[in-house]
């Protein structure tokens, strides 16, 4: 397919008179929505929870991302208008953004979300509506699911794949920084896709079909998946050898001009821990059984429960019977660099199922993620001081900076028994604990 030109100075930017419609506003949709909104573009966002529309109408989102609640208040009246249908609407454009989860005990992706999201948005097309998924889906699944519901309304649909490839916590910078992939049905498809993501970044990638950008996504994720399951290799081989991981991978590292080895660690969040498996499930239904996707997800999935075998034992080694135990996990979310909310695809799930009935008290502790959430993962909520105190176990999931700045040794060792046990995922602690008195320090890839 030719790639069409770039939008004429002069030119409206999105195509027809009407707003742009971003189905589905969750970390994806909602950062998306604001951006166009700023960008002057008058957006409808549409979104099945009462709760989530309740929150964005009065400024202050259901989810943390840096920026978002700020802007949701400045913007002018109507310029994002919340709803959950779209009767009388008559749209530019449609962006779908909803979730696209997976089972977890087959890897097949549900897709239930997406195909309600893709009846809505060609019940409103018309002719001149371009739609365009963002939606994370397998391989094939636009040009199966939503071309024959457009086809069956419209004889030339515009459709489009425009994948979002943000991280949380910076999602409002990287939408005006990142290179947005655009795959069109058609030349003309891809040209609207392009004016509409004009009023966000400069810089676009045009592929030559929507396959090609459906693959560009998953392709992204699941090489990094590869790269952690790499690091998180090593560190196990460095433990069984009895070396240490962090040293194997500073020094291999330094001033060599290749790609870095990657820190061990836990890999989370809904798209790292989901996107291997929509690829795989993609090369599968085309014949194809992808071994190196799959080995990486395995090694990454057995990191919280080597952690939790590891808290078990260690208190076991320094006399304490599990059963009579306190242990405090901190970090419920996935990640802690940059900071997040989301507990989708995070360790503490884990780790609470291996810990919550052999430990005397779970506690959990988070900077962002609310107690109720907290409750609900498995954890009884604390403060970080009320954690600590009479606790046998500190178990630190993240790599949240402030994680790294509050936990020292005079704070432990005026709340914890001792020694006080630490077992550090990412070994941020290392600098102010390894080694220090009165302190069981243990992270992953010490041997």
């Amino acid at each position: 397919m030719a790639h069409p030109a770039p939008p004429q100075p002069g030119r409206r930017p999105d195509g027809p008179d009407g707003p742009v419609v971003v189905v589905g506003l969750g970390y994806v949709g909602l950062t998306l929505a604001v951006s166009l909104a700023r960008a002057g573009v008058s957006v409808i966002g549409v979104e099945a929870d009462p709760g989530v529309r309740a929150a964005l109408r009065a400024g202050t989102p259901a989810l943390y991302e840096p920026g978002v609640g700020e802007l949701l208040r400045r913007l002018p009246p109507d310029r994002l208008v919340v709803t959950e249908t779209l009767d009388g609407v008559m749209p530019s454009a449609v962006v779908i953004c909803v979730g696209t989860p997976h089972d977890v005990g087959t890897g097949r992706p549900d897709l239930r979300h997406f195909t309600q999201a893709a009846e809505t948005a060609a019940a409103v097309a018309a002719s001149d509506t371009l739609v365009v998924v963002r939606s994370t889906v397998p391989v094939g699944t636009t040009r199966r699911i939503l071309l024959p519901l457009l086809r069956a309304r419209i004889d030339r649909p515009l459709l489009a794949f425009c994948p979002e490839r943000t991280i949380q916590g910076r999602a409002l910078a990287e939408l005006a920084s990142l290179p947005q992939v655009i795959g069109g049905l058609d030349d003309r498809s891809a040209d609207r896709a392009r004016r509409l993501f004009a009023r966000l970044t400069s810089h676009q990638v045009v592929t030559g079909d929507l396959e090609t950008a459906e693959l560009v996504k998953l392709a992204c994720n699941a090489h990094t998946d590869l790269l952690y399951g790499f690091g998180n290799e090593l560190a196990m081989i460095a433990e069984a050898v009895g070396v240490d991981a962090t040293e194997v991978i500073a020094a291999a590292n330094l001033g060599y001009p290749r790609p870095d080895l990657a820190r061990p660690g836990f890999v989370g969040g809904s798209c790292l821990t989901k996107d291997p498996y929509l690829l795989m499930y993609s090369a599968a239904t085309a014949g194809y059984q992808p071994p190196l996707v799959a080995a990486a997800r395995a090694v990454n999935e057995q990191v919280p429960y080597l952690i939790t075998e590891r808290v078990l034992k260690a208190l076991a080694a320094n006399g304490r019977a599990p059963a009579d135990a306190k242990v405090l996990v901190c970090g419920m979310a996935y990640k802690g660099k940059p900071e997040t909310d989301d507990v989708r695809g995070s360790a503490a799930t884990v780790v609470a199922d291996g810990l919550r009935e052999r430990v005397r008290l779970l506690a959990g502790h988070d900077y962002l993620v609310s107690d109720d959430v907290t409750a609900r993962l498995g954890y009884a909520p604390t403060s970080l001081t009320d954690g600590l105190t009479g606790a046998d176990a500190l178990v630190v999931l993240v790599d949240h900076p402030r994680y790294r700045a509050d936990l020292d040794v005079a704070l432990l060792g005026r709340t914890m028994n001792r020694p006080a046990l630490v077992v550090d995922v990412w070994g941020d602690l290392a600098p102010a604990l390894a080694g220090a008195a009165e302190v069981d320090y243990r992270r992953l890839g010490r041997g």
